[in-house]
């Protein structure tokens, strides 16, 4: 999934608002916002902060050019169908602990005890 630069400046327009304004809002740094706008993935968090701030859904920010992009509007139509039944859910919460479910759980465990053994966690 990929973030849709030039879907955001056509929100912002929209809105009235420049895309400087727009990520000072959301609490999103310029080289934040370009860095990930470069990769074919980004981090979630990211697109919930800009979507909230131009008041839509994450997945509207994103292009369809790949597989993984569907499977990510699936992933967000489940959060959102989890939060609407639970008030009080943190939606990052629940996005994360989904996409923690689809991995093999011994893959979980076995990043659980690498990253416990790290010192600078502790």
């Amino acid at each position: 999934m990929r973030i849709s630069i030039a879907r955001i400046k056509a929100l912002c327009r929209e809105r009235g608002e420049t895309l400087s304004g727009l990520l000072a809002a959301a609490g999103v740094s310029r080289n934040a916002f370009y860095s990930l706008a470069r990769r074919k993935s980004v981090f979630p968090r990211t697109l919930e902060a800009v979507g909230a701030r131009l008041g839509v859904r994450p997945d509207a920010l994103l292009t369809a050019d790949d597989a993984g992009t569907e499977e990510m509007r699936a992933l967000l139509a489940d959060v959102d169908e989890i939060v609407r039944r639970n008030r009080g859910i943190d939606r990052e919460t629940a996005r994360h602990t989904l996409v923690l479910l689809k991995e093999k759980p011994v893959d979980r465990l076995r990043r659980a005890l690498v990253r416990s053994q790290r010192p600078d966690i502790h």
